[in-house]
């Protein structure tokens, strides 16, 4: 071979490697396990630039371990299950199983050229019923620990595709794919009963030390943990059966500032009072229609009615608060009812505004002018000075104001101090197909039955059309009818499915043991559990994460998983995103066209077509189908081989930032690897012997050193900034062919993460034995990295002229009578003396002339 060629190359070693069972796990005791995962992907039937991201940055990870003698496990699965496959079968009138097994077959075979060190045999699909079987298992026995339940639920209602949706799936407060108007409608759901581990899940955050800061803040906001006041408005004119309005506040200090208190639509005083008032009913109604999401209700306009009815303010009964019906309160959070301060609050502010009602402060800035003309709303830990407050005008923080209230309200008999948590419980029914199918039947006589063990898996049914909205299971002729496993009467399934999050909330111990007729084999979790490393994007930081902890500790208390193994991620990693210039021209009514990138051709720093059109550029943009900045990594591969694709992608910034992929840097990195090649093919042609066979020794110790480092600190661009630096050493080098052939050999061990296919032609071409992929990691001689010399740059008036290498331990003097004896420094000074000489010891030399 005269040249690099990654197309020759590549294949030969993936090979070699299946052949070998290199990336095989298996159990050993002798050696200490190292579990590395990636978050596994959904299957839209192609990878991206940034898959090969995420999986290089795992691959490097655990070929690092291997070599440092771990024994490694790592894994691949695919996130088989949900919409996307249902709505390609409802488009094209084909089957979602047919649809992504189509995908995944195309996938991994996009991602095995890429050379990642995966064990495919532990491969599955949440869609294989081998998979989801286990899953209705520990559905079963997280039913039988009170771990689920079933109650009615408010939710997003699609009318016309008649489904629930997640909140994430309303858009603007319709269906994301009907386009309907979403209604809020109440059905009886399954829940997970999350929320008795709140305080634990809380707590345990602390003890991820591992974890980036960002992410474990998202957590604990999404936990939410608040300490505040229960207590109850009395009703002046009270409808039979209601007399009392209960409210949970986190701010019981600005109880002097309210204004109004608002219910939720559905709340049941409003639906005592819509039942016997049209008026009341048809704003219920069109509350119901708004979205259920934060952001949803923090968009949508404020809308309020009032009910006629009034409260008593708890310390002046002569001041009375309005009830309005408001459709920014939902009844899934605290009481589903509010009293609205609007001083403190902005939308309490615009609400109160938009209705005339009183707007009165209860604290103000302890320095600077009160702005009336919005809500002062300061963090807690800012001290402010109240001016109706429960403890006089006295200057505190937020939470100092807020334990003062709680105090002064319980010595007053008026309610009482309550820690609460944001966390809701996980409601996992979906009126979908395409999901695992939940292991439960409906009898008249015995009510709600699991599934017996043995009767698992439900399967989902094969013969279903999508011509109909709506669940094909509730209209299957044969599968919903069954029978009773209890009594043996005739019973209906239940038609609802999992929630897709269920799926990927424990597939990380199921890699430990995947075909086995048990969710978990004690012996493989005890052995490969916790995940050493999980990498992931940041976009699944809190529900997924959050699910996943939470399964951790029901499969542990379900026996399914040890007790280490409660929080199932030791270290977390939060890579960024690859990004690309969009190409863009205009037509006549002014929209964007956008332009692959194999369309343009870059020309000075402007683009343009094959027809000379030239395009618009906006930079550096978020990969996305519909602007087509995408890049297909088969292409770059094809033309480049995968370990370019590899390098680039690791090299050009740390790696939790996002990277920009270019052209001219793929070129790049090519080059670059094609000059490492050529120094490993040319290394017999060198002299046997030459001089500084030292000098590379040091230099090789230090690539071990400095590279080591890079990895271990997920510093991978630093790594490979050192290994470009030694790669110049060797080129430069006039060492003899022994001492070079240490230093390849050596660079191939270093490049072998990154590289793998590359390092393992350069070890065969050194003459090595075995696979580099086997060979143990190499380790520097702490000798050979202390420095004897060290090189001084000479700086003449601030400007760098020269250098010198001396002696470490050089006395100042001597380091002087050679500066000036320098010719750089000789004819700046023209035969005259310098004005400063400064030496700073082991950094640089300062001439002043």
């Amino acid at each position: 071979m005269s040249r690099y060629a990654p197309s020759e190359i590549e294949p030969k070693w993936q090979t070699a490697w299946t052949e070998a069972e290199v990336f095989l796990a298996k159990r050993d005791e002798t050696k200490p396990k190292y579990y590395v995962l990636e978050m596994f992907p959904y299957p839209s039937g192609r990878i991206h630039i940034g898959h090969v991201r995420n999986y290089t940055m795992g691959d490097v990870v655990a070929r690092f371990k291997s070599s440092t003698g771990h024994n490694v496990l790592h894994p691949m699965g695919w996130d088989a299950f949900g919409m996307p496959a249902e709505n390609a079968a409802m488009a094209s009138g084909g089957h979602p199983g047919t649809w992504t097994y189509q995908n995944i077959d195309t996938m991994r075979e996009q991602m095995k050229p890429l050379g990642l060190s995966i064990d495919w045999t532990r491969e599955f699909a949440t869609c294989d019923p081998e998979y989801y079987g286990q899953q209705q298992a520990m559905f079963i026995d997280m039913l039988h620990k009170g771990l689920v339940y079933r109650k009615n639920a408010t939710v997003n209602w699609d009318p016309v595709d008649m489904t629930v949706l997640a909140n994430e799936q309303v858009i603007d407060g319709c269906g994301w794919r009907s386009g309907a108007p979403v209604e809020r409608r109440e059905l009886v759901q399954w829940f997970f009963k999350i929320s008795d581990y709140s305080e634990d899940l809380l707590d345990a955050i602390d003890g991820l030390d591992n974890w980036p800061e960002k992410v474990k803040t998202m957590q604990r906001n999404w936990i939410g943990k608040s300490r505040g006041l229960q207590f109850a408005f009395s009703l002046i004119d009270r409808p039979e059966g209601a007399d009392r309005v209960e409210v949970y506040t986190t701010r019981p200090d600005t109880l002097m500032g309210a204004s109004f208190v608002g219910i939720s639509s559905d709340h049941p005083l409003a639906r005592k009072l819509a039942a016997d008032d049209p008026e009341i009913a048809a704003f219920c109604e069109e509350c119901r229609k708004g979205g259920t999401t934060e952001e949803a209700i923090e968009k949508a306009e404020k809308l309020g009615l009032d009910t006629g009815l009034t409260v008593r303010h708890p310390f002046d009964t002569s001041w009375k608060l309005p009830v309005y019906i408001a459709n920014f309160i939902l009844m899934d959070y605290g009481t589903g009812a509010i009293f609205g301060c609007p001083a403190h609050d902005q939308r309490d502010f615009d609400f109160a505004t938009k209705y005339g009602l009183p707007i009165t402060y209860v604290f103000e800035p302890v320095e600077g002018e009160l702005n009336t003309k919005e809500a002062f709303v300061p963090l807690k830990s800012e001290k402010v000075r109240y001016i109706r407050g429960f403890a006089g005008d006295e200057i505190q923080t937020g939470e100092e104001g807020v334990e003062t209230a709680v105090d002064f309200c319980e010595a007053n008999g008026v309610g009482h101090g309550v820690t609460k948590f944001r966390l809701r419980d996980w409601g996992l029914s979906r009126q979908r197909y395409w999901g695992c199918p939940i292991p439960v039947v409906h009898c008249e006589s015995c009510g709600v039955v699991p599934e017996k063990k043995e009767n698992l898996p439900v399967r989902l049914p094969e013969d279903v059309t999508f011509d109909v909205p709506g669940n094909p299971l509730d209209r299957h002729p044969t599968w919903r009818n069954t029978t009773c496993p209890q009594c043996g009467g005739a019973a209906l399934r239940e038609t609802d499915t999992m929630d897709t999050f269920v799926d990927s909330s424990w597939y990380y111990a199921r890699f430990t043991a995947p075909h086995a007729n048990t969710p978990t084999v004690k012996e493989d979790a005890e052995y490969w559990m916790n995940v050493d490393q999980y990498i992931g994007g940041i976009e699944h930081a809190i529900l997924h994460l959050l699910y996943s902890r939470f399964f951790a500790r029901a499969m542990n208390e379900t026996g399914h998983l040890p007790d280490k193994s409660r929080e199932p991620f030791n270290a977390l990693f939060t890579q960024g995103m690859v990004t690309h210039a969009i190409y863009q021209t205009r037509g006549a009514d002014g929209r964007p066209k956008y332009h692959y990138p194999e369309e343009v051709e870059l020309r000075d720093g402007k683009g343009y077509l094959k027809d000379g059109a030239e395009v618009e550029i906006v930079p550096s943009a978020k990969m996305s189908k519909s602007k087509n900045n995408v890049v297909d990594p088969v292409a770059i591969i094809e033309q480049y081989g995968a370990d370019t694709a590899r390098w680039f992608v690791l090299s050009d910034s740390p790696p939790e930032r996002d990277v920009e992929w270019t052209a001219a840097g793929a070129e790049a990195a090519n080059r670059h690897l094609a000059r490492v090649w050529r120094l490993a093919a040319e290394l017999e042609s060198m002299p046997e012997t030459g001089e500084g066979d030292e000098d590379l020794l040091r230099a090789t110790h230090k690539a071990m050193f400095e590279v080591t480092q890079g990895i271990e600190s997920f510093g991978f661009n630093s790594s490979i900034a050192k290994l470009y630096a030694f790669t110049n050493a060797v080129s430069k080098s006039k060492a003899g062919r022994e001492a070079k052939r240490f230093a390849l050999r050596t660079m191939a061990q270093l490049m072998s993460p990154m590289t793998p296919h590359l390092a393992e032609e350069m070890w065969a071409m050194l003459g090595s034995e075995g696979l580099v992929a086997q060979a143990p990691w190499p380790v520097p001689d702490e000798a050979m990295l202390v420095e004897d010399s060290v090189t001084l740059p000479i700086q003449i008036n601030g400007k760098r002229r020269d250098e010198i290498t001396v002696p470490k331990d050089m006395p100042k003097e001597e380091v002087e009578k050679l500066v000036l004896a320098n010719e750089a420094v000789q004819r700046a000074l023209e035969g005259g003396q310098p004005k400063k000489l400064i030496v700073v010891p082991g950094r640089i030399v300062n001439v002043v002339i």
